[in-house]
């Protein structure tokens, strides 16, 4: 099938980003990518499509426990982002936040053009897929009517909110994430409706203990069953319909909507780029983690090949061989040298260190 093939830049607004590569997933195995790269000298942009980097670990457990980093007993998904995006700085990479790539052609001149759902265009030598399983999208309410509201009353991230306008806002979900968000709602001084299918939530004990506390007080009031319908007047949300386990139909004035259902990856415009695909993942070669387009890498959880098993610590394997494929493949005719950051005075300098422990 291969990548679509293309000449000159007319499709997009604004002169592209030229960069040696492009790292498409801003999780731990595209930041150590962008990490092994810059050890060899390769500038890197990086793309995702969370609003923040950190991907999986910072959108589905940053405060639980990782035991199974090599040295590291224990930490958590913020605290292993956090460390990678230090390890990150001295080589300054562009990070584009909050949006995908939409498109992944051939320029004429051999790079590779992409684009994004914000409208910016990048031109690479090299592109490293670090996309996790996918590009992370909220799971939204089976309400149609819903779409055409979104960022205007329908928002997904507490972050969203303009938390200086009055009305009330109700909040669906029974996560830990839906719980903080009606916690700090409430504590912004907002009329806050909880809405879940049971009085229960999965939320940590301090959280369900000031939950209790707001209900009591009546600063938080519970709405158990599910949304199936909106009231739209002018265009306008006025209201939920919340259907309860006994089938009987409740309807709640509201302002605002904050669906915190948790997120969902989906292979989305990747599987339109012309790259092989089994069964919605990348195959490689695992002597440089390349797929069948030169130039085009996949690391991580996208990636497939014999024995693939998906740990962080595999994925970090993969990066350094991309890295020192790339290399070879951006520098034909020079030899890639392998140094050590212990002893090597260039990566000293690469890292702004002295090289010796405080």
């Amino acid at each position: 099938m291969g990548l679509q093939q293309v000449s000159g830049f007319h499709d997009h607004g604004t002169s592209p980003i030229e960069t040696d590569a492009l790292v498409i997933g801003a999780g731990p195995v595209g930041l150590y990518q962008v990490f092994q790269l810059g050890l060899l000298e390769i500038g890197a942009q990086v793309v995702d499509s969370l609003p923040y980097p950190g991907g999986q670990p910072i959108e589905l457990y940053p405060d639980k426990p990782i035991y199974d980093l090599p040295a590291i007993p224990v930490c958590t998904g913020r605290e292993l982002t956090e460390s990678l995006l230090r390890q990150v700085q001295p080589f300054r990479p562009g990070m584009h936040l909050g949006q995908t790539i939409t498109s992944l052609s051939r320029h004429d001149d051999g790079r590779l053009l992409a684009s994004t759902s914000q409208g910016k265009a990048f031109l690479a030598r090299a592109v490293f897929i670090a996309a996790g399983v996918g590009a992370f999208e909220p799971k939204r309410l089976a309400i149609p009517a819903l779409a055409a509201l979104e960022q205007r009353q329908v928002f997904f991230r507490t972050s969203e909110l303009d938390l200086t306008c009055p009305g009330t806002i109700a909040v669906a979900g029974g996560t830990e994430d839906a719980v903080e968000a009606v916690l700090t709602l409430s504590d912004a001084g907002h009329d806050v409706v909880l809405i879940h299918r049971k009085d229960a939530f999965d939320a940590r004990q301090d959280q369900l203990d000031r939950l209790h506390a707001l209900r009591q007080a009546q600063r938080v009031r519970v709405e158990i069953g599910q949304p199936t319908g909106v009231d739209i007047q002018n265009g306008e949300m006025r209201g939920l319909e919340i259907s309860a386990a006994d089938n009987s139909i409740r309807h709640i004035a509201i302002d605002r909507l904050l669906i915190r259902l948790g997120i969902s990856p989906r292979l989305g415009p990747l599987a339109t780029w012309g790259l092989a695909l089994e069964r919605k993942h990348v195959p490689v070669d695992t002597a440089s983690f390349g797929t069948t387009e030169p130039g085009i890498y996949a690391v991580g959880d996208i990636n497939t090949y014999p024995g693939k098993r998906k740990f962080i610590i595999c994925g970090f394997h993969e990066c350094v061989l991309a890295a020192y494929a790339a290399a070879a493949y951006l520098r034909p005719d020079q030899k890639v040298l392998m140094q050590y950051t212990t002893t090597s005075p260039r990566l000293h300098e690469l890292l702004g260190v002295g090289g010796s422990l405080p």
